[in-house]
């Protein structure tokens, strides 16, 4: 943070245009300084050292060395806030969720010629993104891959063996459900929670903040790195054991009862605490649909979206879980639902996959 407050930021992209773009939006909030503009990491890597940024934006595909690399390189020297700049092709998608699981904080799609009707959109979005990255949580690199992550999923393992969440999981006879909603820092922290789950968990419906273009690659990439079969929801398709449902960028995800089964649906009603997907949404319908019978679970994210459904499910009977600050990337989704009382237990991202299994199985009150 410069003398005067404002978060430092350094823009790396090889368009000029795109720089200089960014730049304004950036510069349009008082908060917020630009200090360098570079158009390739060479320039950056340089700028970064002479100029001691608090957050850089980094262009996926660029010259000399592409983004990726760069990214790889700078978390393991010197870990910082990154937002991504990608475009909204599927490749483009695939290729910024592996830069979030690199540890950049966040991304923003590509400016554009068509996205100038929604400029002022577009530059809050920026702006607000850059500001949640300066107060994100940063790890270094070793802590997301190799033997660290193999580390974790062994840690949860044995939880899960120890909680005897296997053997519960399978008792009465009313299907259960667990709601996951996460925003900033949540493709990640799911990814983490559903690789460690056995292929006969409950069912599981997923609302992430992710544009429409993200949500299918995001699903593929859960579905390549867990047991349980990922997909995209798509209307009244039934919601069944040992699947995980994510909810399509820019479509609401709804869980529905029909007779005595549940079945996703989808719609493009108005967004809800400015998203779409909105977690608030489908924690609504899972507190009326499932009540007691659904485990409601709060991952990082930014602002307040999920805090006042998951009061909601509680309230219904359901199970409440929320990340706990240390874990979580941007702590404001889950310390709002704190905020609000809507926790049944606030736990580590470590945590809670046994604990989110043992409420699955057995419920609230039978779990405490």
């Amino acid at each position: 943070m410069s003398t005067n407050g404002k978060i430092r930021v350094i823009v790396v992209d090889d368009s000029a245009l795109v720089r200089k773009l960014l730049t304004r939006m950036l510069e349009s909030d008082p908060g917020i300084e630009v200090v360098g503009a570079a158009p390739d990491p060479y320039a950056a890597r340089d700028q970064i050292k002479r100029l001691d940024p608090d957050v850089i934006t980094l262009d996926v595909e660029m010259p000399r060395m592409d983004g990726i690399t760069f990214l790889e390189n700078l978390m393991r020297l010197r870990p910082m806030p990154v937002v991504m700049v990608s475009s909204l092709t599927h490749d483009g998608a695939k290729v910024t969720l592996q830069a979030l699981e690199l540890g950049a904080v966040d991304f923003v799609t590509k400016p554009a010629r068509e996205l100038s009707v929604k400029l002022e959109d577009y530059a809050a979005e920026v702006v607000a993104k850059v500001k949640a990255a300066a107060r994100a949580t940063i790890r270094p690199l070793t802590n997301f891959s190799g033997t660290e992550r193999e580390a974790f999923r062994e840690r949860v393992k044995e939880s899960l063996r120890e909680a005897g969440a296997y053997e519960a999981r399978s008792a009465g006879t009313r299907q259960r459900l667990v709601a996951i909603g996460a925003s900033t820092g949540g493709t990640e922290a799911i990814r983490r929670v559903l690789e460690c789950l056995p292929p006969d968990s409950p069912p599981i419906v997923i609302s992430q903040h992710i544009p429409a273009s993200f949500s299918g690659p995001f699903a593929e990439r859960l579905n390549s790195v867990t047991s349980l079969t990922v997909k995209e929801a798509t209307d009244r398709a039934p919601i069944m054991p040992g699947h995980a449902y994510v909810a399509p960028g820019d479509w609401h995800l709804r869980v529905q009862r029909d007779g005595a089964r549940l079945i996703c649906r989808i719609d493009q009603s108005e967004t809800v605490n400015r998203h779409r997907p909105s977690v608030d949404v489908m924690f609504d319908s899972v507190a009326e649909s499932a009540g007691s019978e659904a485990v409601g679970v709060l991952l990082t994210g930014m602002g307040r979206d999920g805090a006042e459904g998951l009061a909601r499910m509680k309230a219904s009977g359901a199970a409440t879980i929320v990340q706990d600050e240390a874990s979580s990337t941007v702590w404001g989704m889950p310390g709002a639902a704190v905020s609000l009382g809507a926790a049944d237990e606030i736990l580590s991202l470590e945590q809670i996959p046994a604990r989110m299994m043992q409420f699955a199985a057995n419920g609230r009150a039978r779990s405490a």
